[in-house]
């Protein structure tokens, strides 16, 4: 789709957490307008409980049939209303099936969506991994049920904040797991979605950290044999390619490295790796993104704050950081 302002999904999230008070906050910024239409796929009864929170009435609703046919207007609040979150049966701050199940079949039908090209993009709030589990979804997040709907094979997860990216080997899997997850094959795709990310934010060329597995990066194999064996021969196979990507580096040092210029995006070995410093550094402005899908996509990073919803504090800053890079990867799309 071509347009000035690229039309994005904004899926609810949890309809117990704190996503619905997020969007509406998001949707004050008159500014958000001039770059994107924002279309939310929700239940309009969450959203007028939000509002609640927010002492101030829920923004006239204008609702959503067909996409392509919404103003998304400054002011308004675009809505496609799944009429599928009975707030009486979902408890603010708590886990449960029917919110699970509702903030499920918000993703779904944004992914269709995007799919389908009716909007450029989809941009979520939170989903909350045991409400999903107790209705019956057993994925470990957004990007796996993604990937399943999208028929996608090779996928990552990339943090992105104003002054680090980092992409990741192995995400939702036990630590013992990540271990094992780190092969030749698997370090040399995700090298591959680090480039294409990187090209997806405007970067063609961008130059690629590899944060070691092992302490010191193994220490020329004093602390362990997987850089050698596993990690350099998918560095050798990415430089083939005209790549720049280095050695494997020390973890503790290669993201501060990154935030000072010398790198534009680390691959992090697991989880954990990845995360803290990108929270530490950006934990109301970072931005997750799914890369290696056919559809764009970016999400908030951060959970659904159970112990904060309902009472309207939750900070927006970080949608408006998810909207500001899906718009970003749209327009370096077309």
């Amino acid at each position: 789709m071509k347009s000035e302002r690229p039309l994005l999904a904004l899926t609810l999230g949890d309809p117990a957490g704190i996503g619905p008070e997020v969007i509406l906050k998001a949707l004050r910024h008159a500014a958000l307008f001039a770059r994107c239409r924002p279309l939310v796929i929700g239940d309009r009864r969450i959203l007028a409980r939000a509002a609640a929170w927010l002492e101030r009435p829920l923004p006239p609703v204008e609702t959503i049939t067909d996409p392509a046919e919404g103003r998304y207007a400054s002011g308004t609040l675009s809505l496609l209303d799944l009429g599928n979150a009975d707030p009486a049966e979902i408890p603010v701050g708590q886990v449960s099936a029917a919110a699970g199940k509702a903030a499920v079949e918000y993703v779904f039908r944004a992914c269709d969506l995007a799919l389908a090209g009716a909007v450029d993009g989809i941009v979520t709030a939170p989903l909350n991994k045991g409400a999903m589990h107790k209705a019956g979804f057993h994925y470990p997040g957004h990007t796996e049920l993604l990937a399943e709907r999208t028929k996608a094979e090779r996928i990552s997860m990339l943090l992105v904040g104003p002054k680090l990216r980092v992409v990741h080997v192995s995400t939702h899997v036990s630590l013992a797991e990540a271990v094992r997850r780190v092969t030749t094959e698997r370090v040399l795709e995700v090298i591959a979605l680090a480039q294409h990310a990187c090209a997806s934010l405007g970067i063609p060329q961008p130059r690629i950290a590899i944060a070691g597995l092992n302490p010191h990066a193994s220490e020329n194999g004093l602390f362990g044999n997987q850089e050698a064996e596993q990690v350099q021969p998918a560095i050798v196979l990415a430089r083939q390619r005209g790549w720049n990507v280095s050695d494997p580096q020390p973890p503790d040092t290669v993201f501060l490295r990154a935030t000072k210029g010398e790198f534009d995006i680390v691959v992090a070995m697991y989880h954990d790796q990845g995360h803290i410093p990108m929270k530490l550094l950006a934990f109301d402005s970072g931005v997750n993104v799914s890369i290696g899908l056919p559809i764009i996509r970016t999400s908030v990073d951060h959970g659904t704050a159970f112990d904060i919803a309902g009472k309207g504090i939750a900070s927006e800053e970080s949608m408006l950081a998810a909207i500001d890079v899906a718009v970003q990867m749209v327009q370096a799309r077309q």
